[in-house]
């Protein structure tokens, strides 16, 4: 069949440096964050409150 005892045998999960779970949802928040500061910054700025 072709198979080998290496083939067969399970592998742990390997990163490959990227950014683990918890440093993704802080990069998102930030992420988040800073496009709403802009948003509200060209709202504001486009009815001339500022």
């Amino acid at each position: 069949m072709g198979h080998t005892m290496a083939a067969s045998i399970p592998t742990p999960l390997v990163r490959t440096g990227g950014p683990s779970d918890e440093e993704r949802e802080k990069l998102i928040e930030q992420v988040l964050g800073w496009t709403l500061t802009v948003l509200v910054s060209v709202i504001v700025t486009g009815l001339g409150l500022l």
